[in-house]
């Protein structure tokens, strides 16, 4: 469902804050056979391909191009799928934004929209309804970010914040001290934006960092919302999210607990997702997978109930990492080694010991060779992107935009 639609804004004055922006910040030339391929969070976790140790049992019908099962308690990370692999990540980045903006306002707070703090809102976005001349609470902007992934929400508290360029900026600091450094910030509503990129283990780290909050935990938890409507005039809202919701056909997830999904035409769709059972809580990402609709939720499911049944003797092959501000060790990229693929978006074997065929990890003296074919390759795979954006897929029937 979609709320109403906002003005296009002017293209001169949104190119000048977020291209400015993004200029600021430069994101490195990154491609699937980069010469420093990320290794946050362990070595295995920047192999490509199924990377699972001790568990068998993986649901077979697994189209999406990246996803990650951990523990939420001890950051073990049960098992992954291009971990690392930078995809375009739509409305499950506004995790980081509110990992970045949540504390800085007291939730009673109460604030005057302006037609200024909705100018620069992109056309098409999914919107919470919010009007110019309304006053809102903090709590209330939340609620529409969380709830209905509303980009007019978003950008009015990015506008109380210091406006789109400040707010990008603090995103992309507070990515570094988590250390998602597969992630690039463009613009802090996850709408689609050239350059615009996180991972399965990045947006892990976000919601897992997000859930130690008790508000962002009370939000991503929260299934239906009053929000005003001018007045003493009020209607209702719903979470997008279908398994806390059981919308379109889906069951709730028992002992779901969020956090945030997504879909934009670029990103396709993308899910965090939290559940808790036998007092034990995982976390899910599910990164663009095939279809459309309900395929994103329906991974997820699969993989939760995996991880709370054979995923209960996995042994983990790698973690999700402290923040530096919490004292976490600094994990920088992994130089002098590269990943190749035998096929691109090809998912790798398991093996009977739990390793995966799939990727290649060699060091900088060996393998002349294939770095070579991979340096070809690379520049191929550069080429194309040129002309076709990593992650364009048709967009379904039925979601969310972002």
């Amino acid at each position: 469902m979609y709320g109403p639609r906002v003005r296009e804004c002017s293209r001169l004055s949104r190119r000048a804050v977020l291209g400015l922006t993004a200029a600021a910040l430069p994101l490195s030339t990154v491609t699937d056979a980069a010469a420093a391929t990320t290794a946050v969070g362990g070595e295995r976790l920047a192999r490509t391909g199924v990377q699972v140790r001790g568990a068998s049992g993986l649901p077979r019908k697994l189209t999406a191009r990246a996803w990650l099962v951990a523990d939420c308690a001890s950051g073990e990370v049960l098992a992954s799928f291009d971990a690392h692999r930078r995809l375009a990540p739509a409305s499950t980045l506004k995790m980081l934004f509110a990992d970045t903006v949540l504390k800085k306002f007291d939730r009673a707070r109460r604030y005057k929209v302006t037609d200024a703090d909705l100018a620069d809102v992109p056309a098409g976005s999914s919107l919470v309804g919010i009007k110019p001349g309304i006053t809102y609470t903090v709590e209330q902007l939340w609620q529409g970010v969380f709830l209905r992934s509303g980009n007019d929400a978003v950008h009015v508290l990015s506008r109380m914040n210091g406006g789109l360029a400040k707010t990008v900026a603090e995103m992309q600091a507070r990515a570094k001290d988590l250390q998602a450094l597969d992630t690039h910030v463009v613009s802090p509503d996850g709408y689609d934006h050239k350059g615009q990129l996180s991972s399965a283990y990045d947006l892990t780290l976000f919601a897992r960092h997000g859930l130690k909050d008790a508000d962002f935990r009370g939000y991503c938890g929260t299934r239906t919302a009053d929000f005003p409507a001018g007045g003493k005039k009020t209607f209702q809202i719903q979470n997008t999210d279908r398994l806390l919701t059981g919308a379109w056909g889906l069951k709730t997830y028992d002992g779901l607990i969020g956090v945030k999904n997504g879909y934009t035409s670029h990103a396709g769709n993308t899910f965090t997702g939290a559940a808790t059972r036998g007092g034990r809580t995982l976390l899910v990402t599910v990164m663009h997978p095939d279809s459309g609709g309900n395929a994103v939720y329906e991974e997820t499911a699969a993989l939760l109930d995996w991880g709370f049944g054979h995923g209960r003797s996995a042994r983990p092959v790698g973690t999700l990492v402290t923040p530096l501000s919490e004292g976490g060790a600094s994990a920088s990229p992994q130089a002098g080694r590269q990943t190749v693929r035998a096929a691109a978006g090809a998912p790798g074997v398991v093996t009977a010991g739990g390793g995966s065929t799939g990727p290649v990890a060699l060091t900088a003296g060996a393998g002349a060779l294939a770095l070579l074919g991979a340096g070809a390759w690379a520049l191929r795979r550069r080429r194309t992107r040129t002309a076709t954006p990593e992650g364009e897929q048709p967009e379904p029937t039925a979601g969310e935009r972002d």
